[in-house]
């Protein structure tokens, strides 16, 4: 084979570069302008073009080196398949790669379509290739290892490349239908050995097919930058475009189009050539191209309109019925007759099997645009705007979104200069439309049709028009978790147009991106609540999350669940120190000891606003917990809250945190100290801060701490203390026993013990312990208001002792936990005498004991005469089915 003659073949071309066509392969390939394609493997990064991403070219290349005989490539249209085999074909025959194989032929599927009746592989290969002598074709033949096939545009293939379909061919020279060849040839019964490379769009034609299947990403933003300053000369201008494009419609994933980068280059050349605006969208990039194609053909305002409107009945004739092209029949049906000389400008045109012309779209964007604009074209009211939609939604995925576009007078402006008027009654059909069903959308839950509304919303372009949709019953505080790029610019657009969120709930996103954080940065800056919980930030995603902390609104944060790791958290600290954050929560973070000299740093700045901190199940241990508790200590620490629940810590740390809360500069109210090994040397430290007239200290957690009897003592001592102000302490599982909670009893006694909230649950109390804690209740000087002693055995005698002291009206109990005691039917008449008196009980806690049926019409009539009860619990207790019916008539019972 002549590789000259293939490469003057390949390289001569007479087809000219189109506006919607893109930029023809072999002019890339001349002017040197080719960007090696990305495979799906790529992944968004900020590395250059140069660097080693698994380039198309690569991918094909090390996948036929590799024994692989065929590599199928898929890819949607404009992704710049076309030019990648043709760049192939052009370096094989400059000897610059695949020089294993001595022939490769190279088919475009639309030209095979063109060949009728039978031939055979001989004379496919002589006559409609041309590149090889006759005497080279037994040779060939003998050695098909040495045959690369190449052929583009199978997703053209007219009929079926299943085996099963056709009757295979193995001999050369036997004549067959091309679709019969080509299958012959691909599932090797015809010249076996031979290699392939076919393209094509992602299509069911291709699951008939075995080989290395490679999908086309296209360009990324490396490749798109170096795409731009390929295609402008100016770099300021190429920057610019580029700035634009990225940020208006670098989330849609056309933009990873050449072709689509050409045709947005050149109608951002144009508009600035002329020192027009850029578009702000997808709908005023297309009238924009729209206005520049019908301006070339130089029409009068009526032809323009019936021209659009002929394209329209083509776009709605492809959509419905799924055809890539059109006959020139059915153009003559649609109205084309005068303008067939004209439509090259907006169709792709080709020749059929019978020499006739057919005639396509080259991009469903376009297609579903073209449909919007004669829609609102179209004088007739014959289909209201719902019926269209429903008609051609499930398969025109941008069209409405182009008809809100459409629907705004200074988008479609441009237009009607062109065309004339659009249609109000049907601009109006469709804004009652979109207001009435975005308002039923945005009252629901589906996070989908909120996000859908959004897209709407941002292509109108009307801030009015968001503030007039988005009302207060709008529920656009449901999860907005795993938000594709494209969502991200629709909520951003939103909320920008609102000026404020009150949260925004980003719950289970599974990776936020870089690109996603860029996207959403303004929006999590007027939020007042952003929760990212069980959500995975990317490494690139933090800096934007703490740019925006620092210049935003937002006084919460929730990353709970986030695995964010110490790396992260140092990279958001640079945002904690200067915001308006009141409330971070850092459950269950990964976070250990590194991170806390950069947590001192935020709550020491001077800046920070930190009240609530939240780091709970992050193993900081006791060095980093006596770092923090430094901070404590500055006049600069805001800090109120902090919930550190199982974070390894022990009493080596508890001096330190004692020493805090004496210093006079520590504002801390609340510590929750759960499930740490506290035992009585912290408890003992605590205690004498709790002394200390400077401590402002009002609930401290002790749940599960490993405390015992021998604390009692000590708690005991400071609550003993006129300044002592703690009103909420939680002791529950752990084994304090009857001694150490009688002396507790004692303490509670004291007049003035500023106790109104106590938890005992499981600490192995006695009825003794109940019948002190009645006397506490029952003292006239207890300020408690909500008790909880569940889970501690001490049967309907050892609770009678309090339901005799809620039955006094000197008892000022709110909230009774009495859970797992071992309360039975017996306990029923005096539980209700205690409901019947008391004017202040409101909360009744009774699960897991042993109560039956026989209870039941007694609860139920008590609480549906309490006028101060609000709810009693009585699940998993001994009920039948026979009595949920009962129950069911008072809400205020949980069963």
């Amino acid at each position: 084979m002549d590789k000259d003659t293939v490469l003057t073949h390949i390289l001569k071309s007479d087809v000219m570069s189109t506006l919607l066509g893109g930029e023809q392969p072999i002019s890339v390939i001349n002017n040197n302008k080719y960007i090696s394609l990305l495979t799906s493997e790529a992944q968004e990064t900020d590395r250059n073009v140069e660097d080693n991403l698994p380039s198309l070219d690569c991918a094909i290349h090390t996948a036929l080196s590799d024994e692989t005989r065929t590599v199928i490539l898929t890819g949607p249209e404009g992704s710049g398949k076309t030019t990648t085999l043709e760049k192939l074909v052009v370096g094989w025959a400059k000897g610059e790669h695949l020089q294993n194989f001595s022939y490769v032929f190279h088919f475009r599927y639309r030209a095979l379509n063109r060949l009728t009746g039978t031939l055979s592989l001989e004379t496919l290969m002589l006559h409609h290739h041309g590149h090889i002598p006759p005497e080279s074709v037994p040779l060939l033949l003998q050695k098909p290892a040495n045959v690369l096939f190449v052929f583009d545009d199978l997703d053209q293939c007219k009929q079926s490349l299943d085996p099963s379909v056709h009757t295979l061919c193995s001999d050369p020279s036997q004549a067959a239908s091309v679709s019969c060849l080509v299958a012959s040839l691909l599932h090797g019964s015809l010249l076996k050995g031979a290699a392939f490379v076919v393209a094509a769009r992602p299509t069911g034609s291709l699951t008939c097919l075995s080989g290395t299947k490679v999908e086309v990403l296209g360009f990324l933003k490396p490749q798109r930058e170096a795409y731009f300053n390929g295609f402008f000369t100016d770099p300021a201008a190429a920057n610019k475009a580029r700035i634009h494009m990225e940020r208006t419609l670098g989330f849609y994933d056309i933009c990873t189009s050449p072709r689509f980068c050409w045709t947005v280059s050149s109608v951002y050349k144009s508009l600035m050539d002329a020192g027009a605006k850029l578009p702000e969208t997808l709908s005023q990039l297309y009238v924009d191209i729209l206005v520049h194609l019908v301006q070339t053909l130089s029409l009068n305002k009526a032809c323009n309109r019936d021209l659009m409107l002929a394209l329209g009945k083509m776009a709605s004739h492809c959509v419905l019925d799924q055809h890539l092209s059109c006959t020139k029949e059915e153009m003559d049906s649609f109205g084309f007759q005068q303008f067939l000389t004209s439509v090259g400008v907006f169709l792709e045109v080709d020749v059929d099997q019978s020499d006739g012309r057919v005639f396509s779209f080259y991009s469903n964007l376009m297609q579903e645009f073209l449909l919007a604009v004669s829609f609102f074209l179209d004088k007739s009211m014959s289909e209201g705007v719902e019926k269209m939609l429903v008609k051609h939604n499930s398969r025109a995925k941008f069209l409405d979104l182009f008809l809100s576009g459409l629907s705004e007078p200074l988008q479609r402006r441009p237009l009607e200069i062109l065309l004339g008027e659009l249609n109000s009654d049907r601009i109006m059909d469709f804004n009652r439309w979109f207001k009435s069903s975005s308002e039923a959308t945005l009252k629901g839950f589906y996070k989908d049709k909120h996000y859908h509304c959004f897209h709407l919303l941002h292509q109108a372009q009307n801030e009015s028009l968001v503030k007039e949709i988005i009302t207060p019953s709008a529920r656009i505080g449901i999860s907005y978790g795993d938000l594709s790029l494209q969502d991200c610019a629709a909520l951003n657009y939103v909320v920008t147009c609102l000026g404020e969120l009150e949260q925004l709930n980003l719950y289970r996103t599974r990776n936020l991106t870089e690109g996603q954080a860029e996207m959403l940065a303004p929006t999590m800056s007027l939020s007042h609540k952003i929760s990212l919980s069980d959500s995975s930030l990317s490494t690139g995603a933090v800096p934007h999350l703490a740019s925006a902390l620092s210049r935003g609104l937002t006084k919460e944060l929730n990353l709970s669940h986030t695995r964010l790791g110490d790396e992260k958290f140092k990279i958001l600290c640079a945002g904690l120190r200067d915001c308006k954050l009141h409330t971070l929560i850092l459950l269950v973070c990964r976070l250990t000891e590194a991170i806390c000299e950069d947590l001192v740093s935020v709550l020491t700045s001077g800046t920070s606003q930190l009240c609530v901190l939240d780091m709970r199940f992050n193993e900081i241990g006791d060095q980093g917990f006596t770092k923090l508790c430094k901070a404590l200590q500055s006049p600069l620490c805001k800090l109120q809250e902090l919930q550190v629940q199982s974070c390894k810590l022990t009493a080596a740390s508890m001096e330190a945190l004692s020493g805090a809360l004496c210093s006079g500069q520590s504002e801390l109210r609340k510590v929750n100290l759960t499930q740490n090994a506290i035992g009585e040397r912290g408890v003992e430290a605590l205690c004498k801060s709790l002394q200390n007239p400077l401590c402002k200290l009002k609930s401290l957690n002790f749940f599960d701490s490993e405390l015992t009897g021998a604390c009692c003592p000590h708690f005991m001592e400071a609550l003993m203390l006129e300044h002592c102000s703690l009103s909420e302490l939680d002791l529950s599982v752990n084994d304090l026993g009857q001694e150490g909670a009688l002396l507790l009893c004692q303490a509670l006694r004291r007049p003035g013990c500023p106790i109104e909230k106590l938890s005992l649950k499981r600490c192995e109390l006695t009825q003794s312990v109940f019948k002190a804690l009645s006397t506490v209740l029952t003292s006239g000087t207890s300020q408690l208001k909500s008790l909880d002693v569940g889970i501690n055995a001490v049967g309907d005698q050892g609770v009678k002792h309090l339901w005799d002291a809620v039955a006094q009206p000197i008892c000022l109990l709110e909230e009774l936990d009495v859970e797992m005691t071992g309360l039975t039917d017996a306990c029923v008449e005096d539980l209700c005498a205690a409901i019947r008196a008391s004017k202040t009980l409101k909360s009744l806690e009774l699960r897991n004991n042993s109560l039956t049926n026989t209870s039941v019409p007694a609860l139920v009539q008590v609480m549906q005469d309490s006028h101060n009860m609000l709810e009693m619990n009585l699940k998993y207790n001994d009920f039948g089915e026979e009595a949920f019916n009962m129950l069911d008539e008072c809400e205020k019972i949980i069963y």
